[in-house]
């Protein structure tokens, strides 16, 4: 595909290399095709996704549905589960393993994590007590020199036998002694235990609990790895700072806390007769009948009898449920408030939104209600209808996290974790890979939702340019580069800052409602499905019109910049000539703001230059100009002998510029 950048203006442009400086940089090479690796390769080869940018016609991925049971121990704050895993094969493969995540052993001493993350404390991490598959018993303790198996489709050599290794990190394997053929459905069966790490940590999900009195759980269960199309098991260890990466499925989960303490998570309560008062029923059933706040249980409705039922033995079983989701959240207190209200979902209709929060807190959670639901209705405006039942706010030290239906937060991160219902709750994105289509996603939306929320336009305007005062550092990892290996120094750019300055230079290329649109158009491809970024990049480049492998090369593929300039600007008879300079590697677009002199001839203005104002236009050049390798490019503007009295390069501030005091003629402070 070709692509015109705007409308190419039809003044007189001319290549004058007599004009140029003795000390010419050498020619860029510019590459214009997009990288790809050897698993996005294998993948269009098979048919699992293509270059349109849309799951192809061999798409499949895993299902893995859990039933579990878990109790709270809050004389130990420990945990005690059993679980039982379906996984559905739906790949093409004979899985001779199966890989699982055990996050909670990254409090085991001398586990592996990257800074900022600071366990709280130390724990026997997660201690599995019963392994079945297919009702087999597999030992938990693995034989003297057993090796872990479970890469793409199992290992060679040697005769299968079930067994299991890596149960003390936070990646184990099952090997199996029969393959699960393709199609086919296997179950696991798990009982464990860990203790909920208190105390000073630093960094999400370090901390879980705030004493004996409230409860956070997170990656609190054994999970089925991802197994995908493009790289088989994932065996990314869980280092802290990196998210997710899981598998869509049911969650049938029931959670035995005691009376008197309220119960949140992801999901919908299957019995609130069991659980809760009748005046709590009562209040929970008007929260759809209007907009205001509805107090579901208060400060002075606390423990068995006031803030739930009395239960049996001093105990309640919560259960919940949750389709087509690929994790579960929940937390429980000694004495939560419960506020609830209703978003309005565009195209859906109403669904509840609730928060519980400890009393102290409750300045903290003042208007977090609101936030969270213009989130809710502003993003599924923007994107698409929010896609499950109920979002509900946790109180509790990990805070500033999401799950599915469930985000760790009060007002100051409501609208962020609101965003993540989207990505990558629903869009599937590889958080631990690629964090930037997570993370960096968020952080362009939550931009447009603030700005909406305080009843004026967004500003894009500025932060493609101001990573040119970024670029060269030599902390920063690209942004295709592996997020879990980002550095302290390097994660939250890379991660979260990066991606709204590239979203601000294609917006300024093809604006900023196009490449929405083109986004949107993605994340409906995509719901519950699991994209990589190649497959962003081929949709964004289907729905713009555009081949943009130069774009992605230096956005994506490298930390490169314009760094541009205005120099050598001469006037004769009205017209203006003058040199556009790239000191950087990243070609771009030229685009130009032209103000006009009050007096003088008619203005004659130039085809395909835009009026912004009296006397002011905008005119832009492609950007294969700079094709051929050049890093200069002459300009000869005309508007009828109509003097040009300023000439702003990038008027927007959209384009990667270390020094934008040179995008100026005539200069403030002396002629370059």
């Amino acid at each position: 595909m070709r692509h015109v950048l705007l409308a190419a203006a039809a003044a007189t442009i001319a290549l004058a290399p007599d004009q140029l400086p003795a000390q010419e940089a050498p020619p860029r090479a510019i590459r214009r095709d997009i990288p790809m690796s050897n698993a996005i390769r294998r993948a269009h080869a098979t048919g699992t996704r293509d270059s349109t940018g849309r799951p192809g016609r061999n798409y499949w991925q895993l299902r893995t549905d859990y039933a579990i049971t878990v109790r709270v121990d809050t004389a130990t704050s420990r945990l005690f589960g059993r679980g039982t895993v379906t996984v559905i094969n739906q790949s093409p493969d004979s899985l001779r393993a199966l890989r699982l995540r055990l996050d909670p052993n990254i409090f085991r001493p001398r586990t592996p994590h990257a800074a900022p993350s600071t366990p709280a404390e130390e724990t026997d991490g997660m201690v599995i007590t019963r392994l079945a598959v297919a009702g087999a018993e597999v030992p938990t303790t693995p034989a003297p020199g057993a090796g872990g198996r479970g890469g793409r489709g199992g290992a060679p050599g040697g005769a299968p036998s079930l067994s299991a290794s890596g149960l003390q990190s936070t990646n184990g394997v099952i090997n199996l002694a029969a393959p699960v053929p393709p199609r086919g459905t296997v179950t696991v069966d798990i009982d464990w235990n860990h203790k909920l790490p208190g105390g000073p940590g630093a960094g999400h999900r370090m901390t879980q609990r705030w004493g004996d009195t409230l409860y956070q759980p997170t990656q609190w269960f054994p999970r089925i790895a991802k197994y995908d199309d493009l790289f088989g098991w994932d065996t990314e260890i869980y280092l802290g700072p990196s998210e997710f990466y899981n598998n869509f499925g049911r969650f049938d989960v029931r959670i035995d806390a005691p009376a008197g303490w309220l119960v949140s998570a992801t999901g919908v309560l299957q019995n609130p007769q069991e659980v809760l008062t009748p005046t709590a029923r009562e209040r929970l059933a008007s929260v759809l009948r209007s907009d205001e706040i509805v107090t579901i249980v208060g400060d002075a409705e606390v423990g068995p009898g006031r803030a739930t039922a009395t239960g049996t033995n001093g105990r309640l079983v919560w259960h919940y449920v949750a389709d087509t989701v690929n994790d579960f959240a929940w937390a429980t207190a000694k004495k939560f408030n419960w506020q609830a209200t209703r978003a309005n979902i565009p195209g859906k209709g109403y669904v509840p939104v609730h928060q519980f929060f400890q009393p102290g807190n409750a300045n903290a959670f003042r208007d977090a209600l609101q936030i969270s639901r213009h989130a809710l209705e502003f993003y599924s405006a923007l994107w698409f209808p929010y896609e499950f039942p109920q979002l509900t706010l946790q109180d509790g030290p990990s805070a500033g996290m999401e799950y599915p239906m469930v985000i760790n937060s009060n007002r100051g991160a409501a609208d962020h974790e609101t965003a993540h219902m989207w990505w990558p709750m629903v869009v599937g994105n590889n958080e631990t890979r690629w964090g930037w289509m997570d993370e960096g996603f968020n952080q362009y939306m939550n931009i447009l939702s603030d700005a909406h929320a305080a009843g004026r336009l967004p500003v894009l305007d500025g932060l493609g340019q101001s990573y040119g005062r970024r670029n060269g550092d030599e902390n920063e990892a690209a942004l295709m580069w592996n997020a879990n290996y980002g550095g302290p120094a390097g994660y939250s750019y890379q991660t979260y800052s990066k991606t709204p300055l590239m979203l601000s230079m294609l917006g300024g290329i093809f604006g900023d409602e196009e490449v929405q649109r083109a986004h949107r158009e993605f994340g409906l491809a995509w719901r519950f499905k699991h994209p990589s970024p190649w497959d962003w990049m081929f949709s964004m480049e289907r729905s713009l019109g555009a081949d943009l492998g130069w774009f992605w090369n230096t956005w994506l593929f490298s930390n490169e910049a314009t760094h541009h300039a205005l120099e050598h600007v001469r006037t004769v008879d009205g017209r203006s000539t003058f040199t556009v300079r790239h000191h950087g590697q990243m070609p771009a677009p030229i685009h130009l703001r032209v103000q006009l002199a009050a007096q003088g001839p008619a203005v004659r203005v130039p085809p395909g230059a835009r009026t912004v104002g009296p006397l002011e236009y905008e005119l832009t050049w492609p950007v294969e100009i700079w094709f051929d390798g050049r890093r200069s490019h002459s300009i000869t503007l005309d508007f009828g002998g109509r003097a040009v009295q300023q000439v702003t390069l990038d008027p927007h501030a959209r384009v990667p510029d270390r020094d934008p005091s040179d995008n100026v003629w005539p200069r403030t402070t002396g002629t370059r």
